[in-house]
């Protein structure tokens, strides 16, 4: 065989998997999730050592979602702690006859949506959908999230965090819901991850 051949077929196998490893999952219409994303306080926050990073739980995080997309980082800073960032809706956010007259997409970590005419109101959608910035705690996880798809129903627990170097960066996450623009992403510590639905 031919290093030409070979290629083409090595090719053929990356588009396709490229294709069923990223192509959304229609699970019909109607509400996915019902309940909003739960925050409660961290009584007595320690800071730790990830990799290297200093993590500073802010909250603890949990939530059901429906993944409205999902964006790969390898290049920034960001990407050494948080290699995905996931947009997630719940709510009017995780109804495929909502989503159907929004488009949605992600760069440069952030979440980007745009509409002909609303199917739901602005606050509605800015305040039941967000980008989430994903810190996978362990090699589990990681692989867990490989597999998270657009479309797919998640559930995951963790804490929002501050996260500093030592040459001084650091990055906050948001701690509610309500806010847009820039500072206004999640930046979770995953502890645990599940596919609920795909």
């Amino acid at each position: 065989m031919t290093i030409g051949r070979l290629l083409v077929i090595v090719l053929i196998f990356v588009g396709l998997w490229q294709y069923f490893s990223t192509r959304t999952v229609m699970l019909g219409p109607g509400v996915m999730v019902e309940q909003a994303p739960q925050q409660t306080p961290v009584p007595d926050p320690q800071t730790f050592r990830f990799e290297d990073y200093l993590i500073t739980p802010l909250a603890n995080f949990s939530l059901e979602a429906k993944v409205l997309s999902r964006e790969d980082y390898l290049l920034d800073r960001e990407s050494d702690l948080a290699p995905t960032d996931l947009a997630l809706g719940w709510q009017q956010m995780s109804n495929e006859v909502v989503l159907a007259n929004i488009d949605i997409r992600q760069s440069g970590r952030w979440y980007h949506w745009r509409v002909d005419s609303f199917p739901i109101s602005r606050q509605q959608i800015e305040t039941q959908s967000a980008n989430m910035h994903l810190v996978p705690g362990n090699e589990h996880l990681e692989a867990i999230l490989d597999k998270v798809r657009p479309g797919q129903i998640i559930r995951l627990k963790g804490q929002l965090i501050l996260a500093e170097a030592d040459d001084g960066w650091r990055w906050q996450s948001s701690l509610t819901r309500d806010d847009t623009g820039g500072n206004a992403c999640e930046l979770i510590y995953l502890t645990a991850l599940e596919i609920v639905a795909h």
